[in-house]
């Protein structure tokens, strides 16, 4: 039971269409993308990985009729969206594809990671230094706000005046500590000679900041016009309602952020889990939502898999369930983990689960060897976080039908924290014979004998 109050579910703005009717414009944004799926998707044989091999950018050009550069940008729209996903030179179905025509759901989270993405969608501007181009990335999010909260029009100059204010904010941020009591900078004479070229430069400097500004800002509104987040005017900009919904969700996200329910947010990933660990699945998940609001996707899914190698089996297995909560991003990570003896069998029921399979029959992609791995990681966080009781009755989730045969399997699988686990089995089970059994095996993985 929990004491804690809970937050109502918010509401869209008022005006907001139904989410059946924002998934259908989600559809139409991404049509041709879904079409270039599908079609690489049921294309044999390698060549459709990216970049589009120019072979097969021709037969879809020809097969669906679209010009070189429609399928070109629809190709790259489909894999960011994860409608298809790449293995090796091979294009394979993602879920979202398969799930496109039924699932509303699945389909506005593919437009949010589209939308996410605008900035690799539209190409920035040549000669432009990355530093200026991430710096206008990262002040987007504010320029949005005010588009969602102005609900209407909002003119060039306004966003313009916004995008400078936070560009200068985040130079602020990030400048160097002044020279104080004591320190000097260099002397003239070991600077080289400024040029004329450097000095019209240095005077030139605000005037170009603002046109790189103006420049910068043209770029993002391309970008997200080319995602179906906003359309564009003569000198104004006006959030499309799927637009106007992304911004409301993610602005929901940072409240949630804000009010996080039992105050992990400030928390690293290990101490958050520990937080959560005696909370119910609900309010747990709340507190993962939270934290990941708090955080950039990339470092949020780093750090929870950063712990799920550690030592503790509790936060690994806790780490994963944080990972269910941040859903397709963390799919590639995830996915990468497979080579990893001690995360495979929870990568491989986390992506099962992700693809669509009921999490009770989850479990049937796990071989015999993965389940037993898994059997005794789960049973070394109970012996470490449990009660005994727990440990008991964890003997009846073994896929083994007996205790002799999982006794055997268990001594093979090689897990490092064997010997504790069975330990605490027999020190924890009423029956004197089988806790005997279970300490003849304890000590045979412990001396290696057969």
């Amino acid at each position: 039971m929990t004491t804690r109050r809970t937050r109502p579910a918010p509401r869209p703005p008022a005006g907001t269409p139904p989410r059946a009717e924002l998934a259908r414009q989600a559809r139409a944004v991404l049509a041709d993308a879904v079409r270039i799926a599908h079609w690489a998707a049921g294309t044999p044989g390698p060549g459709t990985a990216a970049p589009l091999a120019a072979h097969a950018l021709e037969r879809a050009a020809t097969a669906l009729e679209l010009s070189p550069a429609q399928v070109r940008a629809g190709w790259d729209r489909a894999r960011l969206a994860g409608l298809v996903e790449l293995h090796g030179d091979t294009a394979r179905p993602g879920w979202r594809l398969r799930a496109w025509d039924r699932d509303d759901s699945a389909v506005l989270r593919g437009w949010v990671a589209l939308f996410d993405a605008w900035s690799l969608v539209h190409a920035a501007p040549e000669g432009i230094e990355a530093g200026a181009v991430a710096e206008a990335v990262e002040a987007v999010p504010q320029v949005l706000s005010l588009l969602q909260l102005s609900a209407g029009p909002v003119t060039v100059p306004a966003l313009l005046d916004l995008l400078g204010q936070r560009v200068a904010e985040l130079h602020e941020e990030r400048c160097e500590v002044p020279l104080g009591p004591g320190r000097t900078a260099p002397a003239a004479s070991a600077a080289p000679a400024e040029t004329a070229a450097d000095q019209a430069a240095a005077t030139a400097g605000p005037a170009r900041s603002a046109d790189l500004n103006a420049l910068l800002l043209d770029w993002a509104l391309e970008g997200l016009a080319a995602v179906g987040a906003l359309t564009l005017g003569k000198g104004h900009a006006t959030l499309t309602p799927l637009g106007n919904w992304a911004v409301w969700v993610k602005l929901e996200q940072i409240c949630v952020a804000a009010q996080s329910p039992a105050g992990n947010i400030e928390q690293s990933a290990a101490d958050m889990l520990l937080g959560c660990a005696r909370l119910t699945p609900g309010p747990a998940r709340d507190e993962y939502r939270a934290w990941l609001a708090a955080r950039t996707v990339g470092s949020a899914v780093a750090e929870l898999l950063a712990v799920a190698r550690g030592e503790d089996a509790l936060l690994r297995g806790l780490a994963f369930e944080a990972l269910r909560v941040v859903g397709a991003p963390a799919e590639p990570e995830v996915r990468a983990v497979l080579a990893e003896p001690s995360l495979r069998p929870y990568a491989l029921l986390w992506l099962a689960e992700y693809e669509g399979n009921d999490p009770d029959d989850a479990q049937d992609v796990l071989s015999r060897e993965e389940a037993t791995w898994l059997w005794v990681d789960t049973a070394a966080a109970v012996a470490d976080h449990g009660e005994t009781g727990l440990l008991v009755r964890h003997l009846d989730s073994a896929v083994q039908g007996t205790v002799p045969a999982l006794l055997d399997e268990v001594r093979a699988v090689g897990h490092p924290r064997t010997v504790q686990v069975l330990v605490a089995l027999a020190a924890a089970h009423p029956d004197p014979a089988l806790a005997k059994a279970v300490r003849r095996a304890a000590f045979q993985v412990h001396t290696g004998g057969a």
